[in-house]
């Protein structure tokens, strides 16, 4: 099959539609709060969204996704298929022209130089790079002219668009990042925190898990964008105050992840300053487990990396654990109408979704005969059950929210019900998904039995996403923790399963296989999948422009929103 079928209906080489503004910064200063405060500005190191949307303001890639879902081109002419030339026949490199003119915020020229110092920065071998998976497969990044881009895979690849597509995937300016290469890539504090970039905006000042200041760029691509001057981003408190500030109160004018029962938000709506906007994309809440040994006798290059772990390695463990969840009720009083049960790691497209029999249906006792059956049972009359001697205490960790807390709660009383002790913990959203390598607590570290959040991909493919199960894709120390193999899956199957992924052309056979992937990262442990969660955010009703994006970042197209009458 022709790359163009493969990606009829996602590939859109339309202009934007024209802003309703004519004046860069005419409106004054725009005011945005992300409850989970924004730790770096460099995505390539942490895998936190809050990270990755906060740095869209000022870094960009070659072509991204538009709210339908669609790739267009950005830093890019157009969009690279075999139709145009763009890619080889044989599907093993793509091609991209760069549009001639931009300039960095600080006056320079983009080129393809760029491009390719991006890719060499993520794949050094010395570093470790959170977007890695967006370059599985690659061989070389050539640059035959300052606007031409040659990217070669080492076999037919028919989704050439993980490298610099999407907000995960941006161009770095070489010039300022050269000397941040391998392990010094966490040590250039300037750069990571300010970086230079192609974007509508240019960071001011950066505070850490606090707040930002943007100012506009004067070398933007467009004269009469942003519409804005000014961005204050401000991070940290939590949801409930974040989705007041922009409904109730009209301090701020959008709120980002308003994580809030749905009676709470209908309450906000009410006072008339704003509305919520929500969309279903790849979103879901679920539980990592720990495939490894977590445990504070380790030392600080073994834990959550010495293999296995004592007792969630057993299929009777983790099913059971699964079984005794009611996730419908975790959809009901967590996110309503914007909830849905999934056993899915991937649920969107809904193509590659997968519904294990009995997913949606809490079975205690079933979970108990199980257990039994494996002869892991209370030995000693505590109420724990025991496996190899070993009492199943797990510390079950998340971020702090009340959602999740909600979650925490009734999760470990149904545990409780099987045998199963969980000792709970809740971390600060802005360090929990901060990318801190000298942090003991963040997600990638994961210094914990299981843990619970959400994250989603870009785009509608989900071959680099399903990339993140592979086993050389696991955080560690010698990748300063970075990874998105959260929870140390290992699998033989699944890793020859994805390069069939890599390979495959028809969209159907990808489908097959995708539907696979998730199948096995459910069934042998990787994680428990919850709730397949809508990206709910809202907007004051002064802001024009916006347009919800579930398949990119949702300040995509942040350069179009201008002051509403």
């Amino acid at each position: 099959m022709k790359i163009k079928t493969l990606l009829m209906g996602a590939i859109a080489a339309t202009a934007l539609a024209p802003a309703a503004f004519a004046e860069r910064g005419s409106d004054g200063q725009v005011n945005i709060i992300y409850w989970q405060a924004p730790s770096i500005l460099n995505p390539f190191l942490s895998g936190g969204t809050k990270d990755v949307e906060a740095a869209s303001l000022v870094i960009e890639p070659l072509a991204r996704y538009n709210s339908s879902g669609e790739m267009v081109p950005w830093l890019a002419e157009e969009i690279p298929t075999t139709s145009n030339g763009g890619v080889s026949e044989d599907l093993t490199s793509i091609t991209w022209k760069l549009k001639k003119g931009i300039k960095w915020s600080d006056g320079s020229e983009l080129t393809s130089a760029d491009v390719k110092f991006t890719y060499e920065y993520c794949t050094h071998p010395e570093g470790g790079c959170a977007q890695v998976t967006k370059f599985e497969g690659v061989t070389s990044v050539e640059t035959p002219d300052d606007y031409t881009v040659v990217v070669t895979f080492g076999a037919a690849t028919p989704f050439p668009y993980g490298p610099f597509v999407g907000g995960e995937s941006p161009i770095l300016q070489k010039a300022q990042f050269e000397q941040c290469m391998g392990a010094k890539a966490p040590e250039c504090t300037d750069a990571n925190f300010g970086p230079i970039g192609t974007g509508p905006f240019v960071v001011e000042e950066f505070k850490p898990n606090d707040v930002i200041t943007f100012v506009a760029n004067d070398q933007y691509r467009d004269a009469s964008k942003p519409a804005f001057s000014r961005v204050l981003f401000k991070g940290g408190g939590d949801a409930t105050a974040a989705g007041r500030a922009v409904l109730e109160t009209g301090e701020f004018d959008y709120a980002w992840n308003l994580q809030l029962a749905p009676d709470v938000i209908s309450q906000m709506e009410a006072a008339g300053k704003g509305k919520a906007v929500a969309g279903f994309g790849p979103l879901v809440e679920r539980l990592m487990l720990n495939n490894t040994n977590p445990s504070p006798d380790l030392g600080p290059d073994e834990r959550s990396v010495v293999r296995p772990h004592p007792f969630l390695s057993d299929p009777a463990v983790y099913k059971a654990m699964s079984m005794a969840i009611d996730r419908e009720l975790l959809v009901e009083i967590g996110y309503g109408k914007a909830g849905k049960v999934t056993c899915s790691w991937v649920p969107a497209p809904e193509a590659y979704a997968i519904s294990p029999e009995g997913c949606n249906v809490q079975d205690v006792a079933g979970a108990n005969a199980m257990l039994d059956e494996a002869g892991i049972v209370d030995t000693d009359g505590d109420g724990i059950r025991e496996k190899d001697g070993v009492p199943l205490k797990v510390l079950y960790q998340t971020s702090t929210n009340a959602v999740r807390q909600d979650f925490q709660a009734l999760i470990k009383q149904w545990w409780s019900e099987i045998g199963i002790d969980a000792e709970l913990r809740n971390i600060n959203a802005s360090v929990f998904f901060g990318g801190d390598p000298g942090s003991p607590d963040t997600f990638q570290k994961f210094y914990a039995d299981v843990e619970m959040y959400a994250n989603t991909f870009n785009g509608t493919d989900p071959q680099s996403y399903f990339g993140n199960g592979l086993c050389d894709k696991a955080p560690t120390p010698a990748s300063q923790w970075q990874g998105e193999n959260i929870s140390r899956f290992c699998d033989e199957e699944f890793d020859a399963l994805h390069a069939e992924l890599s390979g495959t052309a028809d969209m159907a056979k990808r489908v097959e296989i995708g539907q696979k992937l998730n199948t096995i990262i459910f069934e042998k442990g990787g994680m428990i999948p919850l709730v397949h969660r809508g990206r709910l955010s809202a907007h004051a009703n002064t802001l024009g422009g916006v347009d919800l994006n579930v398949w990119d970042s949702e300040l995509w197209n942040i350069a179009d929103w201008h002051r509403a009458e």
